[in-house]
C-alpha cells in the first residue's frame, strides 16, 4: 500500500491508473452483482418498479460489494452466489441512506443525474428509501443461518441512528470533533464494517481474520467519510457526480468546517458559527478562501491518511489470505481520490 502523501494532487492519467487494475479483478464479480440487482426490480410492487430501477443504477463505485468480495475472496477466482447476495444487501441499505441524505440535504445531483427526491418528489422519496433498507433485509433472511440478518439488521440500525444523531444537531455550534467522529463511525464507517465481516464469514475465513476485517473495514469507513466530506468543498461536481457544498447550507459541522474554526479570529468565528445556526445566508467562497489561507486541506487530508494507517495496520497479521492484498488496494484507491481534490491556493 502507497503511503504517498496528499499534498500534490494526482493527474486525471494517475487516478485511472488507482482504479483500473482494483475493480479490473472484480469485473465478473460486479457483472453478476448488477444482473441480480436487476433482478429484484420485479420484486418490487408494480407502481414502484421505475423508482426502485432508478435507484439501482450501476453508476456508483460500489466500494461496499467490492469490500464484501475481497473479504471473501478464494483462488482460483470464483464469483459466489452468496457473496453476490451479501453484496447486494450491503448496496441497497446503502443507496436507502442516500436515497434519504438527498432529501435532508435538500441535493439536486446524485451520480450525475437528479436525485430521487428531484426525480419522484421527497415524499415518495422517504417511502422508496424504506422500500430499499425493507427489501435488503428482506434478501438478508433468505440466508440458511439468522447471522446474515442479525447483522444486517443491526448495522442499518445503527447506520440510521447515525444519520439520525446528525439530523438533530444540524444548526447545532456545539459539536466536537468526538461527536463528529462518532456520528461518521455510525452513519458510514458501521456499512464498511459489516461489509467485511459478512464476506471474510461466508468465504469461509477464520473468525479471527473476520474480527480483523471489520476493524479494516471501519476504519477505511472513517477515511472514506471524512474524505467524502474533504470533497464536499474542494471536488468538482462532475466528477464527483453529486451536488457540492450542501453541508454548509443544511449546517452540517463536519471536519474541514472543525478545524477551519479552530484558526478563524474571534469575529469571523462568530459569523461562520451564525451560517451553521441559519441565521446568516452561506458564504462558502469565502470559507474556501479562508479554508486555503489556514491551511485546512492538507490537515484533513492528514485525518483520512491516518484513518488509512489504522486499517492497515489491523490487516498486518493476516498478510498470508488472499483477501489482504486485494483489500488493501482499495486504501490506494482512497488515496489516489484524495490526491484527485484540488486543494485552494488562496483568494
Amino acid at each position: 500500500m502507497s503511503t504517498a502523501s496528499f499534498a500534490e494532487p494526482a493527474r486525471p492519467e494517475r487516478i485511472a491508473g488507482a482504479f483500473a487494475p482494483v475493480f479490473a479483478r472484480l469485473q465478473p464479480h460486479m457483472v453478476e452483482l448488477d444482473v441480480f440487482l436487476r433482478s429484484q426490480v420485479a420484486a418490487f410492487e408494480p407502481e414502484v418498479r421505475q423508482m426502485a430501477d432508478y435507484c439501482i443504477d450501476t453508476s456508483g463505485k460500489r466500494i461496499r460489494p467490492a469490500m464484501v468480495f475481497f473479504s471473501g475472496w478464494r483462488e482460483p477466482a470464483v464469483v459466489s452466489p452468496e457473496l453476490v447476495r451479501v453484496a447486494a444487501v450491503v448496496e441497497l441499505v446503502h443507496l436507502a441512506t442516500l436515497v434519504h441524505d438527498d432529501i435532508m440535504d435538500d441535493a439536486s445531483v446524485r451520480r450525475g443525474r437528479r436525485t430521487a427526491a428531484r426525480a419522484f418528489g421527497p415524499v415518495a422519496a422517504v417511502l422508496l428509501g424504506d422500500t430499499l433498507f425493507s427489501h435488503a433485509l428482506h434478501l438478508a433472511s433468505q440466508f440458511p443461518t439468522t447471522a446474515v440478518c442479525l447483522a444486517v439488521s443491526e448495522s442499518t440500525r445503527r447506520v440510521c441512528a447515525g444519520e439520525i444523531i446528525q439530523t438533530m444537531r444540524r444548526g447545532s455550534t456545539d459539536v466536537t470533533l468526538a461527536d463528529y467522529r462518532r456520528v461518521i463511525d455510525l452513519k458510514t464507517a458501521e456499512l464498511f464494517r459489516v461489509s467485511c465481516q459478512l464476506g471474510s464469514q461466508l468465504g469461509g475465513y477464520p473468525a479471527a481474520f473476520g474480527e480483523a476485517a471489520g476493524r479494516f473495514g471501519r476504519h477505511l469507513g472513517m477515511a472514506y467519510q471524512i474524505y467524502d466530506d474533504l470533497a464536499d468543498y474542494f471536488g468538482d461536481e462532475k466528477h464527483i457526480g453529486k451536488t457540492l457544498g450542501t453541508d454548509l447550507a443544511s449546517g452540517k459541522l463536519t471536519l474541514p468546517l472543525l478545524v477551519l474554526m479552530d484558526r478563524l479570529a474571534a469575529q469571523e468565528r462568530a459569523e461562520l458559527l451564525e451560517e451553521i445556526r441559519g441565521a446568516r445566508s452561506p458564504q462558502l467562497p469565502l470559507h474556501l478562501r479562508q479554508m486555503a489561507t489556514h491551511g485546512v486541506f492538507p490537515i484533513v487530508a492528514a485525518a483520512v491518511q491516518t484513518e488509512i494507517t489504522a486499517a492497515a495496520a489491523a490487516l498486518a497479521p493476516w498478510t498470508q489470505l488472499a483477501p489482504t492484498p486485494l483489500l488493501l488496494s482499495l486504501c490506494d484507491v482512497l488515496q489516489s481520490q484524495v490526491a484527485a481534490l484540488q486543494a485552494p491556493t488562496g483568494v
